[in-house]
């Protein structure tokens, strides 16, 4: 089976606050998601993400270079991700739409490379 990414993109800079209306109305929905995925074995790991604000870009060159903030200026940031597994692109796509509308947003789906 391959891997994949579905990866939760977000406006600009959003809060991480689980007691708004809205987190309380996507939440269930989203954990409905996560329980379907490790029950048809298409799991294999997901997380939400800190705010770009909170990163730090690391590059190399003599030595190592550290700035604070996101790599790149953009409106939407990554806010969370699955690493799935599926059977075959159609599958992948199907869990992809699934999770666009639990989150209520856009979700883009990568393929992993192989080895």
């Amino acid at each position: 089976m391959a891997q994949y990414l579905l990866s939760v993109w977000h406006d600009e800079e959003y809060a991480v606050d689980f007691d708004t209306p809205e987190m309380q109305r996507i939440c269930p929905k989203v954990d409905a998601v996560n329980q379907e995925m490790q029950s048809a074995g298409a799991w294999v790991f997901a997380a939400g993400l800190q705010p770009a604000s909170s990163a730090t870009v690391i590059r190399p060159g003599d030595g190592v270079s550290m700035t604070d903030g996101p790599y790149a200026e953009t409106k939407e940031q990554m806010g969370g991700f699955w690493i799935i597994e599926a059977a075959d692109l159609d599958a992948a796509l199907e869990w992809g739409r699934k999770a666009a509308a639990a989150c209520e947003g856009p979700v883009e789906l990568r393929p992993m490379q192989s080895e």
